[in-house]
């Protein structure tokens, strides 16, 4: 009769399902923040957001309503305010200084993937209601 091997109580056992949850959750929660960040900063390096941002530092109007230094705020991910396709973009922009907040909203379009962008209109609304159109681009330039 061959000697009978005995397994360690412990061999057998998995981790409880607790541990197991907590080490899930604790990956999520890290995930979570980090893809938000790469998600933003992607956007803010797109050729329709810069150029909307050159619009604006160049408009003295809006310049002076917001006051300076002016701040960019991120994105809300979640607002229905933008969109963006392999055409087109709309963005809607928190941005804010020392005598005002306020939004850019923006539209560019191009013609076809991989072409450059075209800013169609970019617009300032203050939260005070006030409407400073920054850019518009003329029939001429389509």
């Amino acid at each position: 009769m061959p000697p009978r091997i005995e397994k360690s109580p412990r061999s057998s056992m998995r981790a409880p399902l607790g541990k197991e949850l907590l080490y899930s959750g604790v990956l999520c929660a890290g995930i979570g923040p980090l893809l938000y960040y790469f998600i933003q900063k992607g956007l803010s390096r797109t050729e329709y957001y810069q150029m909307a941002l050159e619009q604006l530092h160049s408009h003295t109007k809006a310049l002076e309503a917001l006051g300076s230094p002016l701040t960019v705020h991120r994105l809300p991910m979640l607002s229905q305010d933008h969109s963006v396709d392999i055409n087109s973009a709309q963005l809607k922009i928190p941005v804010s200084g020392p005598k005002a907040k306020g939004h850019l909203y923006t539209r560019s379009s191009r013609g076809a993937p991989f072409q450059r962008w075209h800013l169609q209109e970019v617009i300032l609304k203050l939260q005070d209601g006030q409407q400073i159109p920054v850019f518009r681009r003329s029939e001429a330039e389509k």
